[in-house]
């Protein structure tokens, strides 16, 4: 099985940074056999051109804005299909998860498929931000929900752990 573990986040923008310190804290991990990690940061088109070699999983790392209290995690599988459907955003649910106009890695999940990338499934591990304004560094309750992202990636590629042994 081919896997795409992707970190995306501006770090210059405080919690935006989420999903490129969770690739972090991920590079210190093993992972199997076909699980490639990388961090987009901002480059959403290298993400799109990276699709195109074909993927079984994408697994998309990032904050996603659903009004939760910070800090919150969520496990979204998009419905590609309806992505697809929409070409001006990608849905998740009813509510869009980013917005396609820009070049954000999210909006190329919605082009995936006119690109000819072929990705079987893809999920979202996603952390509910607490501040997205200009400054380095993760707050609080953010960076304390990298290790419950790092356990729910490690889950999502088959590797079996204890999330106790992550905190």
């Amino acid at each position: 099985m081919k896997t795409l573990v992707a970190g995306v986040g501006n770090i210059f923008l405080s919690d935006d940074g989420f999903g490129v310190e969770v690739v972090r804290q991920l590079q210190t991990r093993e992972l199997p056999e076909g699980v490639e990690l990388v961090d987009v940061g901002i480059r959403g088109i290298h993400l799109a051109y990276q699709l195109l070699e074909g993927y079984d999983l994408l697994v998309l790392i990032d904050t996603v804005s659903r009004g939760e209290p910070p800090g919150t995690l969520m496990l979204i599988e998009p419905d590609p299909v309806a992505s697809v459907a929409q070409r001006h955003q990608v849905v998740i649910g009813a509510m869009p998860l980013l917005d396609v106009h820009g070049m954000e890695p999210g909006s190329m999940l919605g082009i995936i498929d006119e690109l000819g990338a072929r990705v079987g499934r893809i999920l979202v591990v996603g952390c509910q931000p607490a501040d997205l304004s200009d400054g380095i560094g993760l707050t609080e309750s953010v960076s304390a929900a990298v290790p419950g992202a790092v356990a729910m990636v490690l889950d999502a590629v088959g590797v079996r752990t204890e999330r106790e042994e992550l905190r």
